[in-house]
């Protein structure tokens, strides 16, 4: 009789590790999620059969195993305290989770709510920063990067990371901005062409450009609402 495989002598694509990678969370069993925390089985079984077998005792409900002891779980051969406390902390983290509400994502549908998002970010800054907020379809902030900052008058940017970060994050809507230390809001030669050429790669991309804000402390500008968008 042959003896077991260990995990790391499956098919690439059935470790759950990389499985997790290439396709995400959603497309493991709650038997290889949890493969993943105990990191090894036994003599006998791999992780994923291990967890298999202590889930089948729970009627392959994770709320009946969230119950479980660190005793209890160390009756099973391959799970030693360390296993069980790993296990027990993810189910705690789960209910956790239920029990907090969904993060409020601000509405950056307009130039102002964006100069007040970026205002207390930017209104101290003795050098220029340029900033790039990733929204959803309704205008909700996904993630603000801050992508470069330069000296006083001017900042280096490469569109490629732009939009790199926008595909990475599922955004559909984009949004720039950046700082003018001096006071002025007045866009140079170089900010015009910078946010042209964003607006033509946005475009390649499928991506909506929604605006361009310059910030400088107490007002701002906007491509958009100046009608240069």
């Amino acid at each position: 009789m042959e003896g077991k495989l260990n995990i790391n002598q499956w098919a690439e694509d059935d470790r759950p590790r990389e499985k997790l990678e290439r396709r995400g969370p959603q497309a493991l069993s709650d038997a290889e999620l949890l493969a993943i925390l105990v990191g090894s089985g036994s003599t006998k079984e791999d992780a994923v059969t291990l967890m298999k077998h202590i889930l089948a005792d729970c009627h392959n409900n994770l709320n009946t195993l969230g119950k479980m002891s660190i005793r209890d779980l160390c009756q099973y051969n391959g799970v030693g305290p360390a296993k069980a406390i790993s296990i027990i902390a993810a189910c705690e983290l789960g209910k956790r989770r239920q029990a907090t509400a969904p993060e409020e994502r601000p509405d950056l549908g307009t130039a102002t709510r964006i100069y007040n998002h970026m205002h207390p970010v930017m209104q101290d800054l003795d050098t220029e920063e340029f900033w790039a907020l990733y929204l959803n379809q309704n205008f909700r902030l996904i993630k603000k990067a801050r992508i470069s900052h330069g000296g006083i008058t001017d900042v280096a940017v490469d569109l490629r990371v732009l939009l790199k970060e926008a595909l990475l994050c599922n955004a559909t809507i984009m949004v720039v901005c950046h700082n003018h230390p001096s006071g002025s809001i007045r866009p140079s030669k170089a900010d015009d062409n910078l946010t042209y050429s964003l607006q033509r790669a946005c475009d390649v991309m499928r991506i909506k450009f929604m605006d361009h804000v310059i910030v400088a402390d107490g007002h701002y500008y906007s491509y958009r609402e100046e009608g240069k968008l």
